[in-house]
């Protein structure tokens, strides 16, 4: 059963691997809005929605809004810590990215797709959740619906 809206920030325990984490403390995500992202280096739709991915972190950041990357292994080949790192780096990723290889974080999360994304309030409940390509195209809408931004 897929987390209900309302339900606490789950713990981000369990990660085999951080990258763009030093000094990355998760109780940082404490009073600000979170967007949690899970996504694979063998996703199709997760390259493609990356690049606005990764604007949506620029453009929402002076707002508070804060990022944090899951990389979800689909596959075997997925575990491959090389292609994360060249995925990190062809995409421009500078938010923390856990490597959830042991399926941990997604586990805590009730998650089973990528791309996903979970979206939590400042008092760290979950505000939105979607999934697929379809599901991103309302992730900006209910974004800036959190953050009290006047939509265009």
């Amino acid at each position: 059963m897929p987390m209900r809206l309302g339900s606490p920030l789950p713990p981000l325990d369990g990660a085999t691997e951080w990258f763009n984490a030093q000094g990355f403390d998760p109780a940082q995500l404490q009073n600000h809005p979170v967007l949690v992202h899970f996504w694979a280096v063998s996703c199709h739709i997760c390259h493609e929605v990356m690049p606005e991915v990764v604007a949506y972190r620029d453009t929402y950041k002076p707002y508070g809004l804060q990022f944090v990357g899951v990389h979800m292994p689909k596959q075997e080949s997925d575990t491959d810590l090389e292609k994360v790192k060249q995925d990190i780096a062809e995409y421009g990723i500078t938010q923390p990215v856990a490597v959830d290889n042991l399926h941990q974080v997604t586990d805590q999360f009730q998650n089973q797709f990528v791309p996903a994304f979970f979206l939590f309030d400042k008092e760290g409940k979950l505000f939105f959740r979607a999934a697929g390509d379809k599901g991103f195209q309302n992730l900006k809408p209910k974004i800036e619906s959190l953050l009290g931004i006047k939509q265009s």
